[in-house]
């Protein structure tokens, strides 16, 4: 797209965005399978391994097709946000091989021994490991509370060595919310760091830097490519030197880097991701009102039921409510071992933001790596279905839903 021609729809920059016109004129950009980079002269060279020349040098280091896919989600994640002095907010993304490695890259990048992270319950299983398992050896610790209480959360930052608050809103897999503009406006005025997993959203429903966030995260395997085709993972900074010096330096020293071929599938699925998150949200809705009304079901998580416990500040954030849901079953574990093994068209797997509806026993399968006293303090019960509800039909979803509870 040219850069002097600016779009108003969403839409139109999820197609356009990031795209510059191949020197070949190829329509779409092609997939650089090319592990290393020439140079015209030894000086050329000598300039772009100083930084004194903008250029490709080692696709670890960075690669085409792999730029275009972080410059049309950094377009997307910034639409229409503008910085503290009303200017448009420009953000800079980097691509890793998957949503962990760019977890990874955050953490590594951002704080240091002695530095606490503070978060909430419910997160992602690896990231919860990660916090637990992982980072405790380099003397890197978490703090896990209920950040929907703010007075709990700004007694924990007023202690004094918090560095970062790491935030995953809807959370996975209890859908649980938390307020941005809030804790966004806390962490400020105690110089705290703020991280967002906008996985579960995608930028189409929900943009943390709108309200003050300094990094979001996706993994890009999930709503991004909306197909599930690729690994990915992506970790945007709204500091663009910081992005582009130190955090760029610890990205390409842990060799988490994505790949061309994988950087290609996530472009082709990011130009229909407003049309498919509109069809998530309405099926997911209409699912969720199907199931809580069901005999067989004891709680609903779904961020746009008003039973929700969070469905106001997910209504003030996001633009619609998410492909996302979970269930308890009445007659907890084996109950949600013969309601799996009945699916006909419903798939049973783990991962989500594919076209097709997918399902998942978290306790066995996404949060496994977590103690059981741990995942019923967070709500994780042996009972709990985690729900990617698909694009299909809503009525022979809700059918297969149907004969599998009977």
């Amino acid at each position: 797209m040219d850069k002097n021609f600016s779009v108003s729809g969403f839409g139109s920059l999820a197609v356009h965005g990031g795209h510059k016109q191949d020197p070949m004129y190829a329509h779409q950009v092609p997939i650089y399978a090319s592990s290393t980079y020439v140079y015209d002269t030894a000086e050329q060279g000598m300039r772009r391994f100083s930084g004194k020349e903008e250029g490709y040098i080692y696709s670890r280091w960075g690669n085409p097709t792999m730029t275009e896919a972080e410059e049309k989600i950094a377009a997307l994640e910034t639409f229409s946000v503008k910085d503290k002095n009303g200017s448009a907010l420009e953000a800079k993304g980097i691509l890793h091989s998957s949503g962990m490695a760019a977890i990874s890259t955050l953490m590594l990048s951002t704080l240091k021994p002695g530095d606490k992270i503070l978060t909430h319950f419910s997160l992602y299983g690896g990231t919860d490991e990660l916090l637990e398992k992982i980072l405790p050896s380099l003397n890197i610790t978490a703090e896990i509370i209920d950040l929907r209480n703010l007075d709990k959360a700004e007694a924990a930052i007023k202690k004094g060595d918090i560095k970062m608050l790491y935030l995953e809103t809807p959370a996975n897999p209890t859908i649980q919310c938390v307020d941005l503009e809030e804790l966004c406006k806390l962490a400020k005025q105690y110089n705290v760091l703020v991280a967002c997993d906008n996985t579960f959203a995608s930028p189409y429903l929900q943009q943390p830097f709108r309200y003050g966030a300094d990094f979001v995260i996706h993994s890009t395997t999930k709503f991004l490519n909306g197909h599930g085709t690729a690994i990915g993972g992506i970790l945007l900074g709204r500091d663009i030197g910081l992005m582009k010096g130190h955090v760029t330096k610890v990205h390409r020293l842990l060799g988490g880097n994505s790949n061309p071929f994988d950087a290609f599938l996530l472009i082709q699925g990011i130009k229909t991701l407003e049309l498919r998150m509109g069809r998530h949200c309405s099926n997911a809705m209409e699912v969720a009102g199907f199931l809580e009304k069901h005999p067989a079901i004891a709680k609903v998580n779904y961020a746009g039921l008003v039973s929700h416990p969070d469905h106001a500040i997910a209504k003030k954030q996001m633009r619609y409510s998410g492909g996302m849901l979970s269930f308890e079953l009445k007659k907890g574990l084996q109950a949600g071992i013969d309601f799996m093994n009945k699916l006909k068209m419903c798939v049973r797997t783990v991962s989500l933001g594919t076209c097709d509806t997918l399902l998942s026993h978290p306790a066995s399968m996404s949060h496994a790596g977590i103690s059981k006293e741990q995942r019923n303090k967070y709500g994780i019960t042996d009972g709990l279905i985690r729900m990617n509800v698909g694009i299909e039909n809503v009525q022979d979803i809700m059918a297969d839903l149907e004969q599998a509870l009977k």
